[in-house]
């Protein structure tokens, strides 16, 4: 309730200043950026910045859109945010992700990683490898943890359906240094190989991703950098002009073979 409260009243504030009589989707839907990712900033000028962070952008939006097993894309900004926002894609969950029960797939847990890793592949394939940026520090954090999630505490590898930690052990590659670990060190590697297959399998899917859509990316990377952001629909839009490709005709990453399982 009190957090409701918060986002409308956040919501009457944009209202009354863009001079409106009642609260409409717009302005819920900015208020809630607002309070998750923080205050709009001026807009970048025309820099490398820009682009570099339109293009890191842009790559995290085209992976979502070219695998299945994703949410639907609701916007991609380049505006700044308070706290060190530079840009970023936004997402609505699909139900259809999402079992009975609530519960994640193993395939849309692989196809998160692989978006999570579309900004770096970005870069890359655009910039080299010797120009990625840190702004993907972020993502490969979320990347780590949700692959070592998938090994330990999912059982969606080939080292079996069992937990090999607890779910809120700080734990990082080679060593859980917080508390003492239930498998021996033989095991240790197994957990870090397997989720640096994970990882590295899903970038370079992501990498793939990009490489065969350059000129699509380039397009979307105009689009926004004109733009500043640009919604769902309108991304879709811009993409159905340049390539025929559906969320039902590309890759499923869930029935690769590698070490972690089907």
């Amino acid at each position: 309730g009190a957090d409701l409260a918060n986002l409308l009243n956040e919501a009457a504030i944009l209202t009354a200043r863009r001079r409106k009589d009642t609260i409409g989707n717009l302005e819920v839907n900015d208020a809630i950026d607002r309070i998750t990712i923080g205050l709009t900033l001026n807009p970048l000028l025309d820099s490398k910045k820009k682009w570099l962070v339109a293009y890191h952008e842009i790559g995290h939006a085209l992976v979502s859109t070219m695998l299945k097993n994703t949410d639907t894309l609701e916007k991609v900004t380049i505006i700044p945010r308070s706290g060190g926002i530079a840009g970023f894609a936004n997402y609505v969950l699909d139900d259809e992700m999402i079992d009975s029960e609530g519960l994640r797939s193993r395939a849309w847990l692989l196809s998160r990683i692989t978006v999570a890793l579309g900004g770096r592949a970005a870069e890359a394939e655009v910039y080299g490898d010797a120009e990625v940026t840190l702004g993907a520090s972020s993502d490969i954090t979320e990347v780590s943890k949700l692959a070592r999630e998938m090994v330990t505490l999912y059982g969606m590898s080939d080292l079996g359906p069992v937990a090999l930690e607890s779910p809120n052990s700080e734990v990082f590659l080679g060593q859980n240094w917080n508390s003492r670990s239930d498998y021996s060190e033989a095991m240790a590697i197994k957990i870090d190989q397997r989720v640096r297959e994970i990882a590295i399998h899903c970038y370079e899917d992501a990498r793939r991703i990009i490489r065969e859509n350059r000129d699509l990316v380039d397009k979307l990377v105009e689009a926004l950098l004109d733009e500043d952001t640009i919604d769902g629909d309108e991304f879709g839009k811009i993409g159905d002009r340049y390539v025929e490709v559906t969320k039902e005709d590309s890759v499923d990453i869930s029935q690769t073979s590698l070490g972690i399982g089907k």
